[in-house]
């Protein structure tokens, strides 16, 4: 039963999400403050955090900030505003999706079932699980692990997944709409903040420039590819 940690200062909003979750399937806990919340992660251990913006004291953003400092457990945004400067920062701190309010609880509970499954990594699609040498980058799609000039790079469960997914074609042009799909299982039209929110967060984590990435490479006006002149082995 996944274990889902809602971090929200309203009282109906909360209470509505933690029964709504609880009926789709979840083990649910609840904290009304960004402080309550990183202690409930702390005991709790959940599996996922929805992660209200706007919080009373210590901002969602910090939070995020906060838990992403030590540790990789998906988070989900809610935001009253989606078109909100707030939500590319938030994407950009660390959050792996987001949810507009009022959120839905079918919505929230098919993100959230989505980005549990980014955890367990790429479909077997993408090729067979092994150790893949690219230049300094090694990539072991059997560990789940990523590796750069011999130190590990603690990825994210998007992150993880969006550099699997390109590296898996090396060369080959995704467009944003493909990686939203193919990443978040986003088959609407959706928001092209959260690829280049995460390819913005992979860069910094890898050590690249985002004028000269030797991984993730901007295709203007397509989308994304990765570099694929050392090939692999």
């Amino acid at each position: 039963m996944p274990r889902v940690l809602i971090i929200e200062d309203d009282r109906a909003v909360r209470e509505g999400l933690r029964l709504a979750l609880r009926r789709q399937g979840h083990e649910v806990a609840a904290a009304p403050t960004g402080e309550d919340g990183l202690e409930q992660v702390r005991s709790f251990r959940p599996d996922a955090v929805v992660l209200d913006l706007m919080l009373p004291g210590m901002s969602g953003l910090e939070v995020c900030r906060r838990i992403r400092d030590r540790d990789q457990i998906p988070i989900i945004m809610a935001t009253a505003r989606g078109d909100d400067a707030d939500v590319v920062v938030g994407l950009e701190a660390g959050a792996d999706d987001y949810v507009v309010k009022p959120v839905r609880a079918r919505v929230l509970d098919a993100r959230i079932r989505a980005v549990l499954r980014r955890v367990g990594g790429p479909p077997a699609a993408y090729g067979p699980p092994a150790a893949e040498h690219h230049g300094d980058l090694v990539l072991d799609r059997a560990a789940l692990t990523v590796t750069h000039q011999g130190e590990p790079v603690p990825l994210g469960p998007s992150e993880l997944r969006l550099l699997l997914t390109l590296s898996a074609a090396p060369g080959q042009v995704f467009s944003r709409q493909q990686l939203l799909e193919a990443v978040w299982e986003h088959s609407y039209h959706g928001d092209a903040r959260l690829v280049d929110a995460c390819v913005k967060r992979l860069r910094a984590k890898l050590g690249e420039s985002s004028d000269r990435p030797r991984y993730v490479q901007t295709v203007r006006g397509f989308g994304y590819r990765f570099g694929s002149r050392w090939g692999s082995r």
